[in-house]
């Protein structure tokens, strides 16, 4: 009796578990997307089509008097179920970024700073890969990548120009049998990637989509008092500080102050690297001026000349590498003549203190690891600065009781002296700004280190160097994305078959679906005979 007050009641389950099913799904492919309740609503339709298969599956045991339509209905409704659970789970597959990326070079997974890129993107972008025959399946893996992050702003498409004559014509680019170029446009701009050499990267594309999508900021290196080489290759050089700050869209160009008597224009960061010998006072006031109107500065100030007991220190040496005091004193520092020591983290010397002990200035020193510099000198706050300056120690060394600033220049005689020597953590690089009273003026933003060979050809790229050195450039010049480090390239690699292998490949994936529709048949055939 109570089973057949079930089937009585299997019209309206059925009914209800198809609505929910159809309008759960329909909406979703309607809004484009799928949220929770949509859902919920497409699992609450199956779970109702769930217990009208199972009450038919117990009626149609108990009798086997029952009507031929129980059995096809039973079977519609499994079919529907099945076909439910496939949609939603794609639909949750599609929607829902639960992947694993299991390539030797994590190929298909994007780094966080281009995620965050794509997803702060304004303008669309169009990625069109010129392949002369079949590209690389890595090519379309990236490329999919940047297009499933974009939010619809990345469109993507790959041709082959010897078979598209006439739509390849239109990029207006010379056509060759071995042709593999990414074309990146974005409104009135174009950037153009050749990978017919060197596999394509992530950071190709990224930074082709930076520079057709945001304006460059220019940052001027001081020259001419024996400053570090912005270009180049030696150990002491920033060769590769200025290509990360290339591919970051950042324009590097020296500055002979001395000669030009003004600081261009389009001046966005002013940057001093360790300068030898001392600033003459024109330069200086113009380095004063262009602060004070809101300019923005990096500055990295070398050493103090440390010396042996046995090797007297001469007096040109006591001044050698200026503090820019004479600048940075306006801003409420004073950057002391000691060295930095840390007996507990450091890189192989006491006087190159290794640290990750960071204040909270969020946009430069967030996610960073450890960075470590080379005799860097303490920081001061001065007592009598301007109220409106805003400014925090932005690095300090990473123990408290075996660090100190050390006044004594004789380094086989480094001891803590109470009284004289200064207590860690030791302030390492400060971070300075004052907001401008008048409207036309930016901010002043200004970033000092003790230390420049942390930047250096020959130092950049350990720990998390490069990307304080970045970081610190992006804040300064006020852009509002992350900054972009070198990323691992991409090993591509085949797997080459014989034609034999390749038949044997062909004939397992066509057997297996028809095992597949023999077993169906055969279970099919077997619960004919039993009815």
């Amino acid at each position: 009796m109570a089973l057949k007050d079930n089937f009585k009641k299997l019209p309206m389950l059925l009914l209800l578990g198809c609505v929910c099913i159809i309008a759960g799904l329909g909406i979703s492919f309607i809004e484009g997307y799928a949220s929770q309740k949509y859902l919920l609503l497409t699992a609450v339709g199956a779970l109702c089509l769930l217990v009208v298969c199972v009450v038919l599956d117990r009626g149609l045991r108990g009798s086997r008097k029952q009507s031929l339509w129980h059995k096809w209905l039973y079977s519609v409704l499994i079919f529907v179920l099945l076909a439910t659970v496939y949609v939603e789970v794609n639909y949750l597959g599609y929607f829902y970024n639960v992947r694993f990326d299991v390539t030797k070079q994590k190929q298909h997974t994007l780094s966080d700073s281009t995620i965050d890129f794509l997803a702060e993107l304004t303008q669309d972008v169009k990625l069109t890969v010129l392949h002369v025959g079949i590209a690389p399946k890595y090519v379309e893996d990236i490329l999919s990548e940047f297009k499933r992050h974009s939010k619809g702003r990345v469109a993507t498409e790959v041709i082959d120009p010897l078979v598209d004559i006439g739509y390849a014509a239109q990029f207006d680019t010379v056509i060759t049998g071995k042709e593999q170029r990414l074309i990146v446009q974005a409104a009135n701009e174009r950037r153009d990637v050749d990978f017919s050499e060197e596999p394509l990267t992530e950071e190709d594309i990224f930074n082709a989509i930076l520079r057709v999508t945001r304006e460059a900021r220019h940052v001027y290196f001081l020259s001419g008092h024996g400053e570090r080489e912005i270009f180049e290759e030696n150990e002491k050089g920033f060769n590769t500080f200025t290509k990360k700050l290339l591919a970051n869209n950042i324009i590097p160009k020296e500055l002979f102050l001395g000669v030009t008597k003004k600081i261009p224009e389009d001046c966005d960061v002013l940057v001093v690297v360790g300068p030898s010998e001392p600033l003459d006072e024109l330069e200086i006031t113009l380095i004063r001026d262009y602060l004070a109107q809101g300019g923005d500065a990096f500055f990295l100030v070398e050493h103090t000349f440390v010396s042996t007991s046995d090797k007297p220190i001469r007096d040109e040496d006591l001044h050698r590498n200026p503090s820019l005091n004479e600048i940075v004193e306006d801003w409420g520092i004073t950057i002391e003549e000691d060295v930095v020591i840390d007996l507990a983290s450091n890189v192989g010397d006491p006087g190159s203190p290794a640290t990750k002990n960071y204040l909270t200035h969020r946009a430069i020193v967030g996610g960073l690891d450890y960075t470590f510099y080379v005799r860097p000198r303490s920081i001061s706050m001065k007592k009598d600065r301007r109220k409106t300056i805003k400014l925090a120690p932005l690095v300090l060394t990473a123990s408290e009781k075996q660090s100190w600033a050390e006044k004594n220049r004789f380094i086989d005689q480094i001891k803590f002296t109470e009284g004289e020597d200064r207590a860690g953590p030791v302030p390492l690089a400060f971070v300075i700004f004052e907001p401008q009273i008048e409207e036309k003026l930016s901010e002043t933003r200004i970033v000092v280190f003790t230390d420049a060979d942390f930047l250096s050809n020959a130092f950049i790229d350990s720990y998390s160097n490069a990307q304080m050195g970045l970081k610190s450039i992006s804040w300064l010049t006020e852009l509002d994305f992350k900054v972009f480090d070198n990323k691992s390239d991409i090993e591509v690699e085949q797997l080459n078959l014989t034609s034999q292998q390749k038949r044997m490949v062909v004939l397992v994936l066509l057997l297996m679906p028809i095992i597949v529709l023999l077993i169906g048949l055969s279970v099919w055939i077997k619960s004919l005979k039993r009815s």
